[in-house]
């Protein structure tokens, strides 16, 4: 640590930044850990700020990373990671300095930052939230009590309309949503099954979470054969992760009336020419509702939901997995074996404790 001409503490500010634009699977060759006198931050704000300077402290990796890291698209929703500069994620922060009438020192925040040791941030509404409850895990609210945790919430009970008795399937079931959802499922009285990609994965699907079922897709021949063996009677709910050949199996054994949340499609981010569909025409036949969505719509539920799941944690009623990889320098690999399911878990980077 240095100190600064105008009297305040400077620092250098490891960072992970985007060496360049990546088309196919992801590679930590693609990423670089960069601590020099050029990354350095100041410890203090300029007069008449109103951003939070913070330091992070856990990291989210996220499948909808890699939509960010492909040279900018017409049609892309999010904002593409420049080269050369810190990639941004949701994170776990400790405010350090305000100009922010809404923080002050000391306040824990979760939001948008930068892949770094220290970030300046503008906090703004629906991307930027204060921490009230601490007698939980900080780390959750990069997982459960964060952006995919109210992405399965909303998922689940918005646009799923769930009602008891139904069936419901959730692939990439043992990730960040998927692990809640099929909580929340059983909760309402659901039948569940889960797939994932291992069978240390199954595992925690069927003896940790609840589901009813669960299977390891890389070792089915036959995806629909598969979904038929779990659900003889059909599916009224799929919660949508993985897209591809998983869509089109799923499509054959809805029911009539079904409904299908599209939160991600993992199969494809990494294909230079995405897969089609081709069982499109049951959508019209069984009448099924096909919605996707985006967890930002939902956000003004974020207060309802935390007083909804908070007590089920404290009470034991849901559970949650983390995968913990420790030290910003063990990121790149982190992000990168979410797209190969290295991950068992919420995959979650600690840059600090405290």
């Amino acid at each position: 640590m240095s100190t600064g001409g105008n009297g305040g503490a400077t620092v250098t500010n490891k960072q992970v930044i985007l060496r360049d634009y990546v088309s196919g699977f992801p590679k930590e060759s693609d990423f670089e850990i960069i601590t020099t006198t050029t990354t350095t931050v100041e410890l203090n704000l300029p007069e008449g700020s109103n951003s939070v300077l913070v330091k992070n402290l856990y990291l989210s990796c996220d499948p909808y990373m890699r939509s960010r890291m492909g040279k900018p698209a017409a049609s892309g929703l999010a904002q593409a990671y420049t080269p050369g500069k810190s990639i941004l994620g949701f994170g776990v922060s400790r405010v350090i300095e305000s100009g922010h009438p809404d923080y002050k020192e000391g306040d824990l925040m979760w939001g948008i930052v930068g892949w770094e040791e220290y970030s300046v941030v503008t906090p703004i509404p629906d991307m930027h939230f204060k921490i009230s409850h601490t007698d939980v895990p900080l780390s959750y609210y990069t997982g459960l009590l964060g952006m995919p945790g109210m992405t399965a919430y909303a998922g689940f009970y918005e646009v799923c309309s769930p009602k008891k008795g139904e069936t419901v399937y959730v692939s990439a079931a043992s990730g960040a949503v998927g692990q809640l959802v099929g909580q929340l499922a059983k909760m309402m009285g659901c039948y569940v099954v889960g797939s994932a990609g291992s069978k240390e994965k199954v595992d925690l699907l069927k003896n940790k979470f609840g589901f009813d079922d669960a299977f390891n897709y890389k070792e089915e021949q036959d995806l629909s054969a598969a979904l038929k063996r779990c659900f003889p009677n059909g599916i009224d709910i799929y919660f949508e992760n993985v897209g591809g050949k998983m869509l089109d199996a799923v499509l054959l054994n809805m029911n009539i009336h079904g409904r299908i949340a599209v939160c991600g499609m993992i199969s494809q981010y990494n294909l230079e020419n995405h897969e089609g569909v081709h069982n499109l025409s049951n959508i019209i036949y069984k009448r099924i509702r096909i919605q996707g969505f985006a967890v930002f719509d939902f956000y003004d539920k974020y207060s309802k939901f935390l007083e909804f799941v908070i007590p089920c944690i404290k009470e034991g009623k849901i559970a949650f997995v983390e995968d913990v990889a420790e030290g910003l320098e063990k990121g790149p690999e982190a992000l990168v074996g979410l797209f190969h399911g290295k991950n068992v878990g919420k995959q979650v980077v600690v840059v600090a404790r405290e």
